[in-house]
């Protein structure tokens, strides 16, 4: 059996007083590429786990996460204006 990556974007927005833990728990996943917007490869099981985490960290009533994924990066076309914030540093 072959487990293949999943390229993933995650956005998030949520009340000011979640927002440290949900930046952890996605620090510890994926890139981080601006103020509430992160990418990154991972497994489905990493996947799982990343969402699981964050349905504790998260009030589903007020809070909205959104993904987007892809097979590949290589299938992501992206552009920037202005301060180039985040980067692909190092996953904590």
């Amino acid at each position: 059996m072959v487990v293949t990556d999943i390229f993933v974007i995650l956005v998030y927005d949520t009340a000011v007083e979640r927002n440290p833990k949900v930046l952890k728990t996605c620090r510890k996943y994926l890139h981080w590429t601006q103020r509430s917007v992160f990418h990154g490869e991972l497994s489905a099981a990493q996947y799982r786990a990343l969402m699981t985490a964050l349905r504790g960290v998260i009030d589903p009533d007020y809070d909205s996460i959104v993904t987007y994924s892809a097979r590949s990066p290589d299938l992501i076309e992206s552009g920037s204006l202005g301060v180039s914030l985040g980067g692909p540093g190092d996953i904590l």
